[in-house]
């Protein structure tokens, strides 16, 4: 009876092993377990959320849904990473077709002489194990400002779906958009912009081999 006991402990003992394994969790949450390599943001879950004071009545919240972007991460030494992105200025949505169009004129963006938006970073700092400030340049209506983006890390791991090793981090920052030579209707409209941005990024290439 010893020994089929035993056996009948050692096999419940491994299956429980085995559903633990299936249930481990394939993500990971603390940045220096992250790959370093070259990412490439996924466009269909890469957007940036902005949002602005209505004359106090309400906050107006729209979208700009066309970017693109370049991370070179460098997990061991983040101020050597790079990070660079690229909005179209007329992918600016709100649900509201005038509002849109108005949005994409001289009064606002004019996004047929500004069509392209840039940023690029210039130093990336670790404020604490999963947060960090990523300080760069913004180019936007033709003029070029410093902006420091508050980013935090989310996860990263093998994406269930695509099965592509990915990242993800959301972060905000806060501009004032008669830096940037946009004036119409100052100052009933707000000044300053909150921007509000989610990515997901692709690892292309990891670091040290394709």
């Amino acid at each position: 009876m010893t020994r089929k006991f035993a056996i009948i402990a050692a096999l419940g003992l491994t299956a429980l092993s085995g559903v633990a394994i299936a249930q481990a969790d394939p993500f990971v949450r603390n940045p220096v377990q992250v790959k370093s390599g070259s990412y490439v943001l996924d466009p269909a879950h890469g957007k940036i959320t902005w949002s602005v004071d209505h004359m106090g009545f309400s906050t107006y919240v729209g979208q700009f849904t066309d970017v693109t972007a370049n991370l070179d991460l460098d997990v061991r030494n983040p101020a050597a990473s790079k990070l660079d992105a690229s909005v179209k200025t007329d992918s600016v949505g709100t649900f509201h077709e005038g509002l849109d169009k108005h949005l994409k004129t001289a009064d606002f963006l004019d996004t047929a002489k500004f069509p392209t938006a840039q940023f690029r970073a210039t130093g990336i700092r670790l404020v604490d194990r999963d947060s960090a400030k990523i300080s760069g340049n913004l180019t936007l209506h033709g003029i070029t400002k410093p902006i420091v983006i508050d980013a935090d890390f989310n996860q990263a791991g093998i994406n269930p779906v695509d099965k592509r090793y990915s990242l993800g981090f959301d972060g905000e920052a806060k501009i004032k958009r008669s830096e940037f030579g946009i004036n119409y209707g100052l100052p009933l409209l707000g000044n300053e912009i909150t921007l509000h941005l989610e990515a997901e990024f692709k690892l292309k290439t990891p670091k040290g081999g394709a």
